[in-house]
């Protein structure tokens, strides 16, 4: 397995593993696929064998982005990596890919901080429930810290930390 930075090149390909990904991510068009790589903090793809098979986005506090789940945190925190989106391809699932990436992130994290350590945030969503995630998330040892409902309660989801 190879991590390496999303290039131009690979946008149409993450936009449509994001589609694939409904609801567990939000709908992107081509500009805002664009913009919201290029305002990432953190923005890398996974390739096996030459494939690309995963995607993670992550972004620092100062990022130009008005997610209601970014904001929660940013309103809480002064430094945090937010995981916004991870995305793994149906026919990759289960092969160690999010592992993969998440391991990265925390690398990079970790790197990043002035003291070595920080905080890297995500939220998993309760309604529509998402239990593998939240597993997920767990088994990588987050931990919950709030909660907020989304798209006028339509959504709600559970927000979590992990320090790294």
């Amino acid at each position: 397995m190879t991590i390496r930075p999303l290039a131009a090149a690979d946008h149409a390909w993450f936009l449509d593993l994001n589609q694939a990904c409904l609801p567990a991510v939000s709908a992107l068009t081509p500009v805002t696929t664009a913009k919201l790589i290029g305002e990432a903090g953190y923005a890398r793809l996974l390739l096996k064998d030459g494939q690309p098979l995963g995607a993670l986005l992550a972004f620092w506090p100062g990022a130009d982005y008005d997610s209601p789940n970014f904001l929660w945190f940013k309103a809480r925190y002064e430094t945090f990596l937010y995981i916004d989106r991870v995305m793994v391809a149906e026919e990759a699932r289960g092969q160690g890919i999010g592992v993969a990436l998440y391991n990265d992130l925390f690398a990079f994290a970790k790197a990043q901080a002035e003291d070595g350590t920080g905080w890297v945030t995500c939220e998993v969503n309760s309604r529509p429930p998402n239990p593998g995630s939240l597993r997920f998330h767990e088994t990588l040892g987050f931990a919950p810290v709030g909660e907020q409902e989304t798209e006028g309660g339509a959504k709600a989801v559970i927000m979590m930390e992990k320090r790294v």
